[in-house]
């Protein structure tokens, strides 16, 4: 029973053929009218779905080991193979080589668990272009429930990820222009309105020292107060120290100073012993400084961490707190959020973020250091 029901699902997609076969040999098989007629309007319908498909979608048909035993005319129009050079053959003719490992073990590991997998998959053509499609692997199931082959419908979306990709280098070159813009301000700050201040206090400690002025004594508390928060807003603008001495030192300094301004003490654990790319160090402290911001305004908790990891997939940082959390609902609101995830892209990292209400909140970001 079961061959001959994986021998039928493997000649099912070719059934539009068939059906115009059969269609043209009812009268002489079929007697009764009634049945006839019900056979007829069933088939043709499952040919004119069989041509939708055809003009809309993209289709393939494997075998349980995934072997191709089926594709339409628009697979094969997109992947530059023929149909003789595509049947018999595994997917693997179409690698394009952008999807690791892991990601095409976990496609196996949900179709062939008899499970439905969706997703965006970039394939490579015969003529070596490549091409995206967004893709639906159904499988079809035996009486056992094991599957006996897979159906995957697919739509190209090319043009939208082309597109999607040039908003991403648009919004990483407006990052890389904003850093570079916090850079100059700071440093100006820093080194140019910051030193005058500084030779103006010692002007005044001259002067004071030459003549007891009390107005004049107040007056240099004032500027001294101003020239810290000078200081300060060049730090918040972007710190020296990320510049000059690297990420980790820059996440020390402003874990101290967090912890000063919110009352939160912050455990930092580090393993980090390298110089990153400067890209990937800015994207690293930013998004560890906006997860502390959003800590210090929203958990509503004395103790949170910060740990730096290398690993085999990169350097990991993550951000813990055992707050007040949120629900999937307000995962959307405000920038802070979209402003990390954008930075993640930025470096082709990756980040996720955790939480629930009552149970805190973890942000990781993993960046390659490949």
């Amino acid at each position: 029973m079961n061959n001959e029901r994986g021998r039928y699902g493997r000649q099912s997609a070719g059934i539009g053929q068939d059906a115009q076969l059969l269609l043209a040999q009812l009268d002489g098989h079929i007697v009764d009218d009634a049945f006839r007629e019900r056979v007829k309007q069933s088939l043709e319908q499952l040919s004119d779905l069989k041509m939708a498909l055809d003009e809309s979608t993209i289709v393939a048909v494997t075998d349980r080991r995934g072997m191709i035993t089926f594709v339409n005319d628009p697979f094969c129009r997109i992947s530059r193979y023929s149909r003789d050079e595509l049947l018999g053959q595994d997917h693997r003719i179409i690698n394009s080589g952008h999807h690791g490992k892991e990601f095409m073990k976990e496609l196996w590991r949900t179709i062939s668990s008899g499970n439905i997998w969706r997703g965006e998959i970039k394939n490579r053509a015969k003529d070596g272009t490549y091409y995206w499609v967004n893709t639906t692997i159904v499988p079809f199931r035996d009486e056992q429930g094991r599957p006996y082959q897979y159906l995957a419908v697919r739509n190209e979306v090319t043009q939208l990820k082309q597109a999607e990709e040039e908003l991403q280098r648009m919004m990483t070159r407006v990052m890389e222009i904003q850093e570079e813009e916090r850079r100059r301000f700071s440093r100006e700050l820093h080194d140019g309105i910051g030193q005058s201040l500084f030779s103006l206090l010692i002007q005044m400690d001259r002067l004071i020292a030459e003549q007891n002025n009390p107005q004049l004594e107040r007056l240099r508390l004032d500027v001294s107060a101003l020239m810290e928060d000078v200081r300060g807003l060049a730090w918040e603008i972007r710190p020296s120290v990320l510049d000059d001495l690297g990420v980790v030192p820059a996440v020390r300094s402003h874990i101290a100073n967090f912890a000063q301004h919110y009352g939160i003490q912050v455990q930092l654990e580090c393993d980090l012993r390298k110089r990153l790319d400067v890209l990937k160090e800015t994207a690293i402290y930013r998004i560890i400084q906006e997860a502390l911001a959003n800590i210090g305004k929203y958990a509503d908790v004395s103790e949170a961490s910060v740990s730096l990891k290398e690993t085999e997939d990169g350097v990991v940082a993550t951000v813990t707190d055992r707050g007040k959390g949120f629900g999937a609902d307000r995962r959307g609101q405000g920038v802070g959020l979209f402003s990390m995830e954008e930075r993640a892209r930025s470096v082709g990292g990756k980040l996720t973020v955790e939480s629930a209400p009552g149970a805190g909140t973890t942000v990781t970001l993993t960046v390659p250091v490949d």
